[in-house]
């Protein structure tokens, strides 16, 4: 243990020498966590629709009004030919163009039903996804509308309402700030801690400090547990900064123990730095290091569930998630700091990673070389 101690002392002096990697571990996280959740943001509002209107009657006008009240829908503009309309979705200027055919009222008066027409400009694919779902819920609500002012209701019987009223649980205002910012805070924590332990043994490589250690009675297990132990402290520091931030700048307070997150966030340090000390000893170069942990990070990240729904991947996709610590960690940030989950509750996942954990950091004891 004395050993390991004269190693985590050569660290932090090392690491604190240059006042870069004191910015790298503090200033870049924070900015970061302030910026990257205003940015990302899962609502899509402000949608460009066209109305090609060859009607022109008051169900339309009604319509009209409808649409144009809408928080996601802003009305582009509003013209008589459908070629116009299409040309403008060529310009990107609008993003759905509804037209409405002659006699549009007249029909739906005569015959019960009538038809409108949709087009959608597929290029951003969620956009395009989501604001036709928004349009139709409106078309939805304007034909009950509708169909209620032609319902004769019998004066001393009338024809029973249901009524649904429904509430959003653990997230009842859809603030999407409290669903992206744990799960960016995991991202930041993990680049930081992955990298920077990837490139620290790397870095002693390319001075040839490494030999001066190579030919000391320090074991292997010694120096490795010593490299790790200093970045798990500073990977805990930068932990607390990103929740000191979250409650501050966004007010988002934890409704679980902070005690789990501290626990999980523990075991989960200690495997993501076990894989970058992996990584430092297969590569030769700071570069090799950083194309590599670049290249294993970005797919642990996509498939994480940050972006995108476990549920929704393929099934070869939701089988990587299970050798993937991002994917357990964000689902453990969400379900304490959103839904209060304990101990308890997090403890499959806790065990998933203590088992990468158990099985990394000793390949990486196992294939680091003392001679070259």
């Amino acid at each position: 243990m004395r050993t390991v101690l004269f190693i985590i002392q050569k660290e932090f002096s090392q690491f604190f020498r240059e006042k870069t990697n004191i910015r790298m571990l503090l200033v870049m996280p924070v900015i970061q966590l302030i910026l990257l959740p205003l940015a990302a943001n899962y609502e899509v509002r402000n949608i460009q629709i066209c109305i090609v209107d060859h009607d022109h009657s008051g169900y339309v006008r009604e319509l009209t009004h409808k649409i144009a009240a809408s928080p996601y829908f802003k009305l582009n503009s509003y013209l008589d030919s459908y070629k116009d309309g299409l040309e403008r979705m060529e310009h990107d200027e609008v993003d759905i163009v509804l037209e409405i055919p002659p006699d549009f009222e007249k029909t739906l008066i005569r015959e019960n039903e009538a038809a409108l027409s949709a087009s959608v400009n597929a290029v951003n694919g969620q956009r395009a996804s989501l604001g036709a779902q928004y349009l139709l819920a409106i078309l939805r609500d304007f034909n009950r509308e509708i169909r209620l002012k032609w319902v004769q209701f019998p004066k001393f019987n009338p024809v029973p309402i249901i009524q649904i009223d429904h509430s959003f649980w653990y997230n009842p205002m859809m603030n999407y700030k409290h669903f992206m910012v744990p799960g960016i805070l995991v991202i930041l924590l993990t680049m930081v801690g992955a990298n920077m332990s990837a490139l620290n043994l790397v870095r002693e490589k390319e001075l040839g400090t490494i030999e001066q250690i190579n030919v000391s009675p320090i074991k292997k297990y010694h120096f490795i547990i010593g490299k790790l132990i200093p970045f798990w402290i500073m990977g805990q520091v930068v932990l607390t900064l990103g929740l000191l931030i979250a409650r501050l700048i966004y007010g988002i307070v934890p409704l679980g123990s902070i005690f789990s997150i501290y626990l999980f966030s523990s075991a989960y340090l200690l495997c993501i730095l076990g894989l970058g000390l992996l990584i430092s000893t297969f590569a030769n170069t700071q570069q090799q290091a950083m194309l590599i942990s670049f290249f294993v990070m970005m797919v642990f990240i996509l498939l994480s569930g940050l972006y995108t729904s476990i549920d929704s991947m393929p099934q070869w996709a939701q089988w990587v998630t299970k050798i993937n610590p991002i994917a357990y960690f964000v689902q453990v940030m969400r379900l304490v700091i959103m839904k209060g989950s304990g101990i308890k509750d997090i403890l499959p996942h806790l065990a998933s990673i203590l088992l990468m954990a158990g099985i990394i950091i000793p390949w990486a004891i196992w294939h680091y070389r003392k001679r070259s």
